[in-house]
């Protein structure tokens, strides 16, 4: 079994598989949920399902351990935080874009309310 400290191609194929292929994916696929107006705990069972694959490339491409609860682990971190990730961006991206006229952009993960402009003593009739 490749430990990261041993092999310095470990870290390599770590940052080629987990960061770049599987983090990217999960990016992606954390994007398309929000893009459906899904809720975020849907990209959970997604990231659990890409973390398996993101380990099948591991043991298939580097022949590390298929059956590694740590690598598992570690990848499926990994995949969660970018999946978690590209869902807040697409979201806060839809909330600011779709609604426009009462919410904008409060940084990158955040949106809030437009302040009132203007109408503050206006009252409510009805």
């Amino acid at each position: 079994m490749r430990s990261l400290f041993d092999d310095p191609s470990a870290v390599r194929d770590f940052l080629l598989i987990t960061i770049t292929m599987g983090g990217g994916a999960a990016a992606l696929t954390g994007r398309a949920i929000a893009a459906a107006w899904r809720p975020w705990w849907h990209v959970i069972p997604f990231m659990l399902l890409l973390g398996a694959v993101v380990r099948f490339l591991h043991f298939a491409l580097f022949g590390d351990p298929l059956l590694s609860l740590a690598g598992y682990a570690v990848d499926t971190a990994v995949c969660l935080v970018c999946g978690l990730s590209g869902f807040r961006l697409m979201r806060v991206s839809q909330m600011v874009t779709c609604y426009g006229w009462i919410n904008e952009r409060a940084g990158a993960y955040r949106w809030q309310r437009k302040a009132a402009s203007g109408r503050a003593g206006a009252s409510e009739s009805g």
